[in-house]
This record gives C-alpha cells, sequence and structure tokens, in this order.
C-alpha cells in the first residue's frame, strides 16, 4: 500500500510559480510511475504530467507543456511539479497518483491517489 501527500498548492496571481511537492511513504515508489492530474468541479480528471520509475521519460499535457516541469527524487521519495507561467485557467485541484504496472496518460491506470492540493490563479 502506498500512500501519497500532497503539498504546495495556494493561491498566486497570474505569471507567477508554484511548486507543488508529493510524498510518497509504504510502498515500493521507485518502480512507479507518478503523474500529476487535475480536476475542477463537475468535470473529468485530466492528465498533468507523468515521470518514468528512473525519470528520465516525461510527458505533458500540451496546455502545460513548456511551462510545467515534473520530476522526483526516488531517494527523497518525492515527486515534484514546478509551475511557471501560471494562467487562470490552472486553477483546480491537483493530484499526484502512482501506478504500478503502466506508464501512460489514463488516470484508470493508477493504484494510488493523494488527497489533492488547490491551486488558485487570479487574474
Amino acid at each position: 500500500q502506498v500512500q501519497l501527500v500532497e503539498s504546495g498548492g495556494g493561491l498566486v496571481q497570474a505569471g507567477g510559480s508554484l511548486r507543488l511537492s508529493c510524498v510518497a511513504s509504504g510502498g515500493t515508489f521507485s518502480s512507479a510511475t507518478m503523474g500529476w492530474f487535475r480536476q475542477a468541479p463537475g468535470k473529468r480528471r485530466e492528465f498533468v504530467a507523468i515521470i518514468n520509475r528512473s525519470g528520465v521519460r516525461t510527458d505533458y499535457a500540451d496546455s502545460v507543456k513548456g511551462r510545467f516541469t515534473i520530476s522526483r527524487d526516488n531517494t527523497e521519495m518525492t515527486v515534484y511539479l514546478q509551475m511557471n507561467s501560471l494562467k487562470p485557467e490552472d486553477t483546480d485541484v491537483y493530484y499526484c497518483a502512482a501506478a504500478t504496472q503502466y506508464y501512460g496518460l489514463n488516470p484508470e491506470w493508477y493504484d494510488y491517489w493523494g488527497q489533492g492540493t488547490q491551486v488558485t490563479v487570479s487574474s
């Protein structure tokens, strides 16, 4: 069983930056694909960024490409999402997730989820 705890969300003005962190415990972090997803009330959870086990491969949603960077520290069992040039449309609850079998964008492939952290970008 893997527990994931996100932090780093908050209120920021458009153009600003935030760094989200997700600390894992209780499982083999280094063998899991890690992802960040986001969800607004009444909407489907959508893919933001993912990183493979070693941290060599990453993928991003087109809407965040060039602005967001995902990284991981397997020693610290932590995955990060650096968010720059934030826009009001980035306002959402951001979730960290771990996939033990697949590398991919589909939220259904992820076995463990954090509780989410709110990101609000004001215009």
